[in-house]
């Protein structure tokens, strides 16, 4: 296949569904060879039929992004199956317990963390190294306007967000002048299976999400997987340490 991405390797966690299958579907179809991560072996698979069934490469890894050992076959899996890893789309994540700072439990606060800031520190920690090997690479990581804002009710999704947008400008610097490049992405309210709804329904929670965007509309995930798609791509070269926001204007408030 053709496009930006030809001849290019491509890791993308949490590909199952939403955000991680539309930016893995849309760096197939620019000619990137795919390695689909996820703890929904389903999900995952499907996500590589729906690739394959429209004439892209790709293959399906088990991971969970919080453990070192798992992470580190991941990345020699992507090296196993295709020989190298030009870029990875560290997006894996889940919403946790809806509770406030004094709510939360340890429970949550240790699972949500170890999955958003912790799996992706893992990520990067292995994934640099071979991108270090070859001589570069592009990492892009998935913040949320959570990592730009505060929202109540969620401290370990905050926190870890913002630490996501923190832990990306330390690597961008670190790791810039060895070709290597990184940034995150911060959605805003887009239609996947975390909001809580399906994207038919016509909802008083959905109806309050859409309002807070300028845009007067919820995002896609297809929406948020071409900007993935941009900052991987050599068009993206002179852009790194960025938390790009593909929110709706949410943030311009």
């Amino acid at each position: 296949m053709t496009g930006i991405m030809a001849g290019k390797v491509a890791l993308v966690t949490g590909g199952s569904s939403g955000i991680g299958r539309a930016a893995a579907s849309a760096l197939a179809r620019e000619g990137a060879r795919v390695v689909v991560a996820d703890m929904n072996v389903e999900g995952g698979k499907n996500t590589v039929h729906l690739i394959e069934k429209a004439g892209g490469q790709a293959v399906f890894v088990k991971t969970d992004v919080s453990k070192p050992a798992e992470v580190e076959q991941m990345v020699n899996n992507a090296i196993a199956h295709y020989g190298r890893l030009d870029c990875a789309f560290n997006n894996a994540g889940i919403l946790g317990d809806m509770a406030t700072t004094v709510d939360c439990t340890e429970e949550n606060w240790d699972r949500v963390t170890n999955i958003h800031l912790k799996g992706v520190w893992l990520c990067m920690k292995y994934e640099i190294q071979r991108m270090l090997q070859q001589g570069g690479g592009a990492i892009v990581n998935t913040s949320s306007i959570a990592g730009l804002v505060g929202l109540k009710t969620a401290p370990a999704y905050v926190a870890s967000k913002h630490g996501i947008i923190g832990l990306t400008k330390a690597a961008a610097i670190e790791y810039a002048r060895s070709g290597i490049r990184v940034n995150s992405v911060c959605p805003g309210y887009i239609e996947t299976p975390m909001l809580g709804f399906q994207p038919s329904e016509d909802s008083a929670l959905k109806k309050k999400m859409t309002a807070l965007h300028p845009l007067g509309r919820l995002g896609t995930p297809e929406e948020v997987g071409e900007a993935v798609v941009w900052l991987c791509s050599d068009a993206a070269s002179f852009i790194t340490g960025h938390a790009l926001a593909v929110d709706g204007g949410y943030v311009a408030h």
